[in-house]
């Protein structure tokens, strides 16, 4: 059977050429992300207890319903403490049961939670700061139907849902930048500076040739002595970001750190914590909430509302069409030369196999003195690979392999 997949050229202006352009990210510790990866690592430690269970299967479950209810806190500069641990709510869906098979569901929960807020913060006292509770309930009769567990049904998953996933490439400079700071402040600034925290919102515009980033930026009050102590922290994020940006980019480049900070002799108010993220003192967080799976929040491109997080990595659209079509863009702008921009949408249908998308819908910007036809099949003929060999998406997100926000 023929899928079908739709290759059209898309007449509409590249990003780099639109005069404003708007570009997020949470890192790692702001609330939303902890939402995210905890969902993650609990979908991960359940499918790896199902697989070691059941002959390399995997059951139907869904941890993408988690929140994190932000604590209180009283830091200071040298030390403060913690008021109120921060509260995290674990919910979504699990088989908890199969065949003879009984699954302690919760406990791995928790148990992958835990780990995973050590290890992400690992400032945090997890005998103190940081409530872990689970609520989650057992699978739907129907989504597990739809989930093909059972010995002889087809090796390719149905649907669990009618939805879609979109996805973009190749990045802009303002995503490259806003992507490659993350990644410079977890491998190198944050190891030689502790004082710099884990909840960290970048915030990228364009105006035309000049790049704003906007840097919000827990700082750990442990390691900073005093008000001359944050503010040389701050004047060296500054020029050290600003160093990164501009390997990206030929425009102008502003860095600006903290905005909202008051410094005065008789008033000073500054993003001081005690563990380094805004959870601890008043910043609420869901799963969902923030980036999407290729790391990034981009209003001026295409996106789903989809958790990717916590979704069941075997049929859950939400989750593999998103990393999917973000994975086609990605590699046909690689691939191909006279692509410009690319844009690609799956839908599903519920019970259908997820191989089949209902569409592929796939949108095109061609560079100047490129004829769109010339590599239209080639893309078709990209598209269709990767929907035959759609469960390879499967094994690199239970292996940790691939993002997901």
């Amino acid at each position: 059977m023929k899928r079908n997949i739709s290759v059209k050229h898309l007449s509409q202006t590249p990003i780099e050429k639109q005069k404003v352009e708007l570009v997020e990210r949470k890192c790692i510790g702001h609330p939303d992300s902890l939402a995210d990866g905890v969902a993650e690592a609990i979908s991960r430690a359940l499918c790896k207890e199902y697989m070691a269970e059941c002959d390399g299967g995997v059951l139907h479950h869904n941890t993408d319903q988690g929140e994190v209810v932000a604590g209180e806190s009283a830091p200071a500069f040298g030390g403060g403490k913690i008021v109120k641990p921060i509260y995290f709510l674990l919910t979504g869906r699990a088989t908890r049961t199969f065949g003879n098979k009984v699954f302690a569901t919760d406990a791995i929960a928790v148990e992958a939670a835990r780990d995973y807020l050590s290890t992400t913060i690992p400032t945090f006292d997890m005998n103190r700061d940081v409530i872990v509770d689970c609520r989650m309930g057992s699978g739907s009769t129907d989504l597990c139907d739809v989930f093909n567990t059972k010995k002889g049904h087809t090796a390719v998953p149905r649907a669990n849902d009618t939805s879609f996933g979109v996805g973009h490439a190749p990045f802009s400079q303002v995503e490259q930048i806003i992507l490659g700071l993350d990644e410079y402040i977890a491998n190198e600034f944050r190891p030689k500076n502790p004082m710099l925290g884990y909840d960290i919102k970048l915030m990228g515009l364009r105006e035309i040739n000049t790049i704003t980033i906007t840097v919000a930026a827990a700082m750990v009050d442990r390691y900073c002595s005093g008000i001359a102590d944050y503010v040389d922290m701050k004047a060296k994020m500054e020029e050290s970001f600003g160093k990164v940006a501009r390997k990206y980019t030929d425009r102008k480049v502003k860095v600006e750190i903290n905005t909202a900070d008051i410094i005065r002799k008789k008033s000073t108010s500054v993003f001081l914590t005690v563990n380094g993220t805004s959870a601890e003192m008043g910043d609420d967080g869901s799963v969902g909430r923030g980036n999407r799976c290729n790391g990034l929040i981009t209003p001026n491109r295409p996106m789903s509302m989809e958790a990717t997080s916590g979704k069941n990595p075997i049929n859950h659209i939400g989750k593999i069409y998103n990393l999917l079509a973000t994975d086609v863009a990605r590699e046909a702008c690689q691939k191909v030369e006279g692509i410009e921009e690319m844009y690609v949408r799956l839908l599903s249908q519920i019970g259908h196999p997820i191989d089949y998308p209902l569409v592929a819908s796939v949108q095109c910007i061609t560079k100047r003195g490129y004829d769109f036809k010339e590599y239209q099949a080639e893309v078709e003929e990209i598209v269709n690979h990767r929907l035959e060999n759609i469960t390879d998406i499967t094994r690199l997100v239970i292996d940790g392999k691939l993002k997901t926000f």
